[in-house]
Formats: structure tokens, C-alpha cells, sequence
């Protein structure tokens, strides 16, 4: 319980898969949590599961007004102390199948978003004594990635993003990291076929795909004061696909 006690964290893209794994484990530790999500009835639902420190709002990231609101949630709970950019899709295209709407809205919801979280939560941070933000980026923004050209330019830009962000908000206080899953067993998979996904599995050196939990738990340890001397650090999470 001692390890988050009483802090704040605000995750986008909180309503399942790793998002909800994060909030689960978060509440666990001590933490309060804000959810964020266009997925009302499964947002409702965790939240309710985790009782009175957890809130859930319905969050496009997009949207600056709805960012606001879920930074307001946050401080009127006792602050803002993490942040969690988990929100994301996921849309595989080859470059010669993908129309400019699709790059769009993998730049708006992946990128865009993300942006908007780091720019909007770094007041919040520094009024609470500082913080952590944990981008999740992918594998995919560590190597070539064929057939998912939107999705790959995106994650490749986070850690742009976040090297940045870590040199402009270190002087307040705030940490900022990305994380890059391989081959996770969460809903987002679905965009796939079982046989494109058994085959992605057969490149991993471990021979199986990573859970949501392992994610929480490598969010968590940067979230938290153990990780007190890392900022601009890409940590990989994915069986060994990247090496």
C-alpha cells in the first residue's frame, strides 16, 4: 500500500486490456486513479469494481476540453501525481492500403493525443510537488513494423515525444518514459487474424505473447519512486522480438 499511498494517476485508454490491468493494480498499491475512455460501459463498470478511489469519465483524447476535465477530476481527488498515456488504435494497413483518413486518425488518437496529455498534465504535476508519465508506445516504434505503416509512424514518433518532454520537464520535477509492448493478449489483437497472430508469436524468442499484468506491473515500477532516476528511457516489454 505504502508504494503509491494516497497519490493520484490518470490513465487515458483506462476502461480494459492494459489500462484496466494498470488501475487494478494501481488501487491495489494505494493509489487513486482516474479512468479515461470513450468506452462508458466498460469504464463505469472498473470503476465501480474499485470502489471510492476510482473515478471514471468518458475522455476523447483529442478533445482539450475533455483532457481538462479529467485533469480537474484528478486534482479534486488530491492532486495529480502520474499520468498514463494509454489510449490507442490499432488499424493494421499495409502503406499501399492506407488512406489518408486512417493515417489521420492514428495521428489524432495516438499521437495528437498523447501530446495534448503531456502539455496539459504538466501543470497539474508541478502544483502536486512533480510526477511520472509513462507513454506506451510499441515495439512497432522500435523496428519495422510491414503492414501497420499508420500505427508504426506513430509509436516511432512517442519516442520523439517523449525524449523531448523529458528534457523540458525534468527542471519541474516530472519524469516522462515510454514503454514498448510486443505481442500483448489484450483486445487490441482482435485487429488480426488468430493465423497472423499465431505467426507473430512464432518471432518472439520467448514463444508466447505477454499478458496486461506484466505491462501494469513494468507502468507501475515507473510510475513509482523506485524509478526515481530514470526519465527518457524506452523500455521494451516483448519476449525478446526486438532484439
Amino acid at each position: 500500500m505504502a508504494r503509491f499511498g494516497g497519490k493520484v494517476v490518470l490513465i487515458s485508454g483506462g476502461a480494459r486490456g492494459q489500462g484496466a490491468a494498470e488501475a487494478r493494480m494501481l488501487v491495489a498499491e494505494g493509489a487513486k486513479v482516474v479512468i479515461g475512455d470513450v468506452l462508458d460501459g466498460e469504464g463505469e463498470a472498473l470503476a465501480r469494481e474499485l470502489g471510492p478511489a476510482a473515478r471514471y469519465l468518458h475522455q476523447d483524447v483529442t478533445s482539450e476540453a475533455d483532457w481538462a476535465a479529467a485533469i480537474a477530476a484528478a486534482e479534486a481527488m488530491g492532486g495529480l501525481h502520474g499520468m498514463v498515456n494509454n489510449a490507442g488504435i490499432f488499424i493494421p494497413r499495409s502503406l499501399a492500403e492506407t488512406d489518408v483518413a486512417l493515417f489521420e486518425r492514428h495521428m489524432r488518437i495516438n499521437q495528437l493525443g498523447c501530446f495534448i496529455g503531456m502539455r496539459d498534465v504538466a501543470p497539474a504535476m508541478r502544483r502536486s510537488g512533480g510526477g511520472s508519465i509513462v507513454n506506451i508506445s510499441s515495439v512497432a516504434g522500435l523496428r519495422g513494423s510491414p503492414g501497420a505503416i499508420a500505427y508504426s509512424s506513430t509509436k516511432w514518433a512517442l519516442r520523439g515525444m517523449t525524449k523531448t518532454a523529458a528534457v523540458e520537464f525534468a527542471p519541474l520535477g516530472i519524469r516522462v518514459n515510454s514503454v514498448h509492448p510486443g505481442p500483448i493478449d489484450t483486445e487490441m489483437l482482435k485487429a488480426r487474424t488468430p493465423e497472423q497472430n499465431a505467426r507473430r508469436v512464432g518471432m518472439v524468442p520467448m514463444q508466447r505473447m505477454g499478458t496486461a499484468e506484466e505491462v501494469a506491473k513494468l507502468v507501475l515500477f515507473l510510475l513509482s519512486i523506485d524509478s526515481s532516476y530514470i526519465t527518457g528511457a524506452e523500455v521494451s516489454i516483448d519476449g525478446g522480438v526486438s532484439l
